[in-house]
Order: C-alpha cells, then structure tokens, then sequence
C-alpha cells in the first residue's frame, strides 16, 4: 500500500488534520466490526467466510498499528494523505459487506461516514472522489454478494426493489449529506478566518497606538540632547578652519541632528482646530514627501501624467505623508542610481508608484512585508548589514490604509532590477478622507521647555 504523503506540524497544510485523530475514529470501527464478526459467526454461511472477515478487520487494525509505528502522533496529514486513508475505510467497509449480505446488510449505512468526513475537511475534488467510491462499491454489492446472515437453516433475500431503494437513498444521502456538511465547514472556516483577520488587525492598531505613545515620550525626551548636539557642532563648524578636512562632516552632522530635531518636533505639535487638514493639489504633495529626501546618492523623479482629467485636490494627511515619505525613503536607500514617483489619475481612482533599481524586495520574505519584526534592510556604505526592525514599513503600510489607500509590492521583471510599490486610493476618499487618521483636531500639547533651552542659548 502507497504510504500517504504526511508533513510536520513546521509545514501545516490549509486544512491540516492530525494523524492521531483519525487513528482514533479508526480504532473505533475496528473495534466495532471485531464484535459483529464475532456476534454473527454461527450464522456465516461458511468457516471460511468467518476467517476472511477476521483476517479483513485484523489487516485494517494493522494499518492502525503501522501508522503509528511510522509516524509521530502529532503529524499532520496532507490532503492526499486523508483521502487515501478515506478510500481505504470505504475499501475495507465494502469487503466486509460482500462477505456478509451486499446492500442488504443494515450496515451499509456506514459508507456516509468517510464521504461525511471528507466533505468536512477535505477540498471537492477529493470529497467528490470518495463519494463515487462509495456509490461505485455500494452498486457492485447490489448485485455480488455473499448471503446475509441469519439464523437457523434459512435463507433471507430482501426484494430487489427494495435493496434498489436502499442503495437510492444511500447515494442520495451521500450527495446531499456530504453538500451540506461542506458548505457548513466552509462557512465555520470563513469565521474563523474573518476572526482571525480582524484580531490581526486589532493588534496592528494596538501596536501602533502603542508605537504612537512611543513617538511622543521620544519627542519629549531626545529634544534636549538634540538640542545641545545642534550647538556643539555649530560652535565646532564656526571655530573651523575653512579648509579642514572636518568641516564638510561637522556640517552634515549638524543637518542632520536639524532634521531629527524638525521631526520630532512633527510628532510633538499639534495643529489648531480646523488646520490638521489643509487642501493641497497631489502635485504640490508628492513634492513635500519627496523634498526632504532629495539630498541622498539617488535621484528622485517625479512624474506627473499628462491627461486624466482635473488634478486630485486632497489635504495634507500627516499619514499619507508619513506614509510615502518612508516609502520613498527606504527606496532612496536602495536605490543604485534613480527613484521614480509616478502619480496618475482618473475619475475614480488615484495612484502613486514608487519604484527604484535596486535588488527589489527579497522573495522569501514578500508576503510578508509590512508586518512588525519583518525586515530586509542592507546598508549601502560597505556592504554592511543593517539589521531594523521592520516598524517604519509597518507603520507606514498600517497609516496609509487607514487613509483608505490599498498598497501592493512586486518585483521588476527580470532582466530589470528593482521593486515597485503601488498604492491606490478611491479619489473620494483621498479628496475627501475622515479626519480621524491622526489623532482629532483639537489636541492640544506644550512646547517642549527643556529643548528649547538649550536651542536658543
């Protein structure tokens, strides 16, 4: 007999079912046809029949027993697996029946039960498969058989319209019994997965209030030093020789430290009532993302389209800006040569595309991206790995949808080098969005006393 295909519980099918399980069920219908072989053996027709049957019910047992041999408990069984262990039950159910009476024998009845489990766990295909096995093996008893047994010398024969009936409503029972037991396993599957969907998300939203609380004790704290790192190198950058190797460092280091300090102060302030959202064309937002990251080694090109109807008039979503800006800036870092932001529109719909030509997105982890912890940064100075957490895509990925824009993520086709990013927004919810996506418009916050302190002196 073919061993059936098993994986480990590392590499669960889409409906694993543990081999232990069936197992179980199975030592159950051993069991049982054990006891009415034995209940029934004076009224067999022959000694050898009893044997047979005996011998039948025992290799079904040893199937049991090397299973378990072969396999841990605790493996899962691929979908072949728990079809052809299926197929065997409805095998072994069919000898016992040509031995003990065809389709006149009560426990016909039982073919239901593999086509049953089938349709609970197993795809149609395989469920369809099982029930003509067991249609198929219920018409040849119809008319191969071994009499029933009965007590005393006598023979009992069931009319043949009768056992036609039974083997009518045995086939019906399974094509119906098995559509509906499967409709309601795939409903049960459906909440499930919705459920599973939705606490996702919920912890999405959890890690990213959390991050939010983060970002303003982070705000708060690195003002300070921020601060005092922006004097010194400015003190350092005035006392200079102009013709010291260190000046072009002291004044990048300064840059720098301003724009963490502008930053912060981004996640610090709070706009006045009516402010959060100020109405801007798509041309004029594209550009206040990808300004600050024009400095890099990359170049950023913006293309904008030349037809589609009136330009989208949006506002200036703090999310959608966070958003693109990280995008556009993890593709800067990855960049050889070029970044392209390319917006289009119509009607219905607005689009951003991002895309560079760098070593696109690594496919072992694609289906993944945009989780927290899930990251495949390199550093460009030197080859050296730098290791993130994988938050800013995350985050990014997470502000955008709440601003009603779907992302999608594919590599350029070889021999094109390079990933591309696609995120689209219905034009209603981009003109229009709800203005909750970033906190609500009447927060109020203080100025960070400590970091201006030492700023201003």
């Amino acid at each position: 007999m073919t061993t059936p295909a098993l994986s480990t519980p590392d590499d669960e099918p889409s409906r694993p079912v543990r081999l232990d399980t069936l197992v179980r069920l199975r030592w159950i219908a051993v069991f049982g046809q054990l006891a009415a072989v034995l209940i029934v053996h004076d009224s067999l027709v022959s000694e050898a029949l009893f044997w047979v049957a005996l011998a039948v019910v025992t290799l079904y047992g040893s199937l049991n027993v090397y299973l378990l041999w072969r396999f841990h408990g605790d493996a899962r069984l691929e979908a072949n697996g728990v079809a052809l262990l299926l197929g065997v039950d409805i095998a072994e159910l069919a000898i016992l029946l040509f031995l003990t009476g065809g389709m006149q024998n009560p426990f016909a009845l039982l073919f239901i039960g593999p086509v049953l489990i089938s349709a609970s766990i197993l795809p149609s295909r395989l469920t369809l498969m099982l029930g003509l096995l067991a249609i198929a093996s219920a018409t040849v008893l119809m008319f191969a058989y071994f009499p029933l047994p009965w007590p005393g010398d006598g023979s009992f024969e069931l009319p043949w319209i009768y056992v036609f009936g039974v083997w009518l409503a045995l086939a019906l029972a399974i094509g119906y019994i098995s559509v509906y037991a499967g409709q309601i396993a795939e409903e049960s599957r459906k909440l499930t997965q919705a459920l599973a969907a939705t606490e996702l998300v919920l912890a999405r939203e959890q890690h990213l209030s959390q991050l939010d609380g983060l970002a303003a004790a982070a705000a708060h704290e690195l003002g300070t030093p921020l601060a005092t790192i922006l004097l010194v190198a400015k003190e350092l950058e005035n006392d200079l020789d102009p013709a010291s190797p260190m000046l072009e460092d002291i004044r990048l280091l300064r840059q720098q430290a301003q724009r963490c300090r502008e930053i912060l102060g981004k996640l610090s302030e709070f706009p006045a009532p009516g402010e959060m959202f100020v109405r801007m064309p798509i041309s004029a937002l594209v550009e206040d993302v990808v300004a600050p990251h024009r400095t890099g080694e990359a170049a950023i090109d913006v293309v904008m389209p030349s037809e589609g109807g009136p330009e989208p008039i949006g506002v200036r979503n703090p999310a959608i800006l966070y958003g693109l800006g990280n995008l556009v800036e993890n593709a800067a870092d990855f960049a050889r040569e070029r970044v392209e932001v390319a917006v289009s529109w119509n009607a219905d719909s607005v689009w951003i595309m991002i895309s560079d030509d760098g070593p696109g997105f690594p496919p072992e982890i694609m289906d993944r991206l945009g989780k927290p912890y899930v990251t495949s940064r390199r550093g460009r100075r030197k080859g050296e790995d730098s290791p993130g957490l994988g938050l800013g895509f995350f985050i990014a990925k997470t502000l955008l949808e709440r601003s009603g824009g779907r992302l999608t993520l594919q590599n350029r086709r070889f021999p094109q080098r390079g990933a591309i990013i696609r995120i689209r927004w219905s034009r209603e919810e981009f003109e229009h969005p709800v203005e909750t996506l970033w906190g609500s418009a009447d927060q109020e916050t203080e100025p960070d006393e400590a970091e201006a302190a030492p700023g201003r002196a």
